[in-house]
């Protein structure tokens, strides 16, 4: 009877420790990707210094605006004065929204004012397109795609 037990123990011990050793190296869920509210990006959005600027979408790329953060939507808008950076947010979410931004688009964007990589930028709050409007972001710079966990 006592070595059945001690077989038994071994076997559990053995079952958790090969599961806890494929777990270990498993990377299929990743949080945010550093979007997230605590994130050092996320801090950057400031209410005090939010402006809306309106142009034509000159171009949609992809960018990692951090290291080790999951690539981002970045937009750049033409306006009458110049050329405006926007960072939109995660690809992963961005690209799940049913209106897209594109190339040749006339955009509103609303957003907080920050200095990224020694230039001015906008991180979007909302982006308006046509009758469509994208809330990215509450009045608090909280981002949409933090869903529950606010």
């Amino acid at each position: 009877m006592r070595t059945k037990r001690i077989i038994g123990v071994v076997v559990a011990l053995s079952l958790i420790l090969t599961s806890s050793l494929a777990f270990a190296g498993w990377r299929g869920w990743r949080g945010s990707g550093g979007w997230g509210m605590g994130s050092h990006y996320s801090r950057m959005y400031n209410p005090a210094t939010v402006v809306t600027v309106s142009g034509a979408v000159e171009s949609v790329d992809k960018i990692t605006p951090m290291k080790g953060m999951h690539s981002g939507i970045h937009i750049v808008v033409k306006t009458d004065k110049e050329s405006v950076d926007v960072h939109l947010g995660p690809e992963w979410y961005i690209e799940r929204l049913d209106t897209k931004i594109e190339k040749g688009d006339t955009v509103e964007v609303k957003g907080s004012k920050i200095t990224y990589e020694g230039k001015p930028a906008i991180i979007a709050a909302e982006v308006k397109k046509g009758d469509h409007t994208l809330v990215l972001r509450d009045s608090a710079g909280i981002p949409a795609w933090a869903g529950w966990r606010r």
